[in-house]
């Protein structure tokens, strides 16, 4: 049975980290980071994230502000929103919950948030910094799915490593990522010819394709390191799960990741690390 990294554990440690930080250097500049998040439309689903990012900023000592506007708003008001928040010296971080609505054009959107307010990492001079290794903040996601390998001391330095999933948020930079540890990198999508062949022989691999219970024990290497970044629901019980079918590749891999309970948290937690981070290169500009 392999080793379960518990996100939940690896999260709780590093915002308690976090929190004494935030505590100190409240008091050196005189006012708490915050975060203004974006909200559009009742997507049960975007509901239920910014209300896990607002209890998670409070327990750390970070502000937030959620700006929650009606399905119907034009994309002049958010953009009129956004310039006002870049413009707020008050304001540390601005986060734009997805998806939008189909009327409000996302590149647009998070291409006018400034780049040291992006806690997502999203915006493209984000995007740019971390494929020319310059200073830039991270995608929380493939950050939390890095500092859970961390947590095991997990060797990545020459190892092979496949990510199944291309999107800009999780699967390139996540590569990107596993690059610049080191790792030799595939990146498998829906046109790869013969995935099974291609996953047996990673050594970490990682799950961010959404679709439930995608990867079986059959395509698993033994003794491999296996990440789920999926949230999906179970087909046949309607509950959360991952992109893995945990149970029975659970007996096959050595260390694997549970949804709910591992890269969840993890990305909740660096994207308040971010926040911290955009907090305080705005003060030292002062």
């Amino acid at each position: 049975m392999a080793i379960i990294i518990s996100g939940t554990n690896v999260a709780k440690a590093r915002k308690e980290r976090l929190k004494e930080e935030i505590s100190l250097s409240s008091k050196l500049y005189n006012r708490s980071p915050k975060l203004a998040v974006i909200l559009v439309g009742n997507d049960v689903g975007s509901l239920s994230y910014v209300k896990g990012k607002a209890k998670a900023a409070s327990e750390v000592g970070i502000l937030i502000d959620t700006y929650h506007y009606e399905k119907s708003i034009t994309e002049e008001e958010i953009v009129k929103k956004i310039d006002e928040l870049n413009n707020d010296s008050t304001v540390d971080g601005i986060l734009v919950q997805l998806p939008l609505p189909k009327h409000i054009r996302t590149d647009v959107v998070i291409e006018l948030i400034s780049p040291k307010k992006d806690v997502d990492g999203f915006h493209p001079r984000n995007v740019a910094s971390l494929y020319l290794k310059q200073e830039g903040i991270l995608p929380c996601t493939p950050k939390g799915v890095i500092a859970l390998l961390d947590s095991e001391n997990i060797e990545i330095d020459g190892k092979r490593a496949v990510v199944v999933g291309r999107s800009n948020i999780v699967g390139m930079p996540m590569a990107k990522m596993l690059l610049d540890r080191n790792a030799t990198v595939t990146i498998c999508h829906s046109h790869t010819k013969n995935l099974q062949d291609v996953t047996k022989n990673a050594d970490i691999l990682i799950a961010a394709l959404g679709k439930a219970k995608f990867i079986k024990e059959n395509m698993v290497k033994d003794g491999a390191v296996v990440i789920d970044v999926g949230a999906n629901r179970d087909p046949e019980t309607n509950k959360l799960c991952g992109d893995v079918d945990f149970v029975n590749v659970s007996n096959k891999c050595s260390y694997i990741t549970k949804v709910p309970g591992g890269v969840g948290p993890m990305t909740i937690c660096c994207l308040l690390e971010n926040t911290y981070i955009a907090y305080l290169n705005n003060n030292r500009r002062k």
